[in-house]
């Protein structure tokens, strides 16, 4: 895990959920995915995008990069994951299933993240054509 997602993960849990560093606020959650190969339990930060039937969306934009993040693999082989989030009191931690978009589902929840965020529109340009997955987070 590199040293900013530690330090990002740190000042989650230590803030209830609140992040300042680069100024996520309580956009994040914790990501506990299943390695793909190995097996071993891998944490991610995400920005997520809440649902109204409680669900929440996520992205793998990599910053940018052409090629996807190693926790979208994860998911893909292990859809069963547990989230941490930023909760009225405290983190809230709850166990869910990860779905990955069609295409059409796709560009709707895009459209979403690019309304959030101008910083997704600058990803698109150094991903060489890669069109990030999206994954919808259904609690059990």
């Amino acid at each position: 895990m590199s040293d900013f997602n530690t330090t990002i993960i740190d000042e989650f849990r230590a803030n209830n959920g609140t992040v300042t560093t680069a100024g996520f606020g309580r956009g994040l959650i914790l990501l506990h995915t299943v390695g793909a190969r190995s097996g071993a339990e891998r944490i991610n930060p995400l920005m997520s995008i809440p649902e109204e039937s409680g669900g929440r969306l996520i992205v793998g934009s990599a910053a940018g990069s052409p090629k996807d993040p190693a926790w979208v693999h994860n998911l893909r082989k292990h859809p069963e994951v547990t989230v941490e989030r930023p909760g009225d009191v405290g983190v809230e931690t709850y166990t869910a299933r990860a779905t990955e978009l069609d295409p059409v589902q796709r560009e709707q929840a895009w459209q979403l993240f690019l309304a959030v965020s101008d910083g997704f529109a600058q990803y698109t340009e150094t991903a060489e054509g890669r069109a990030f997955p999206i994954f919808r987070l259904t609690p059990h």
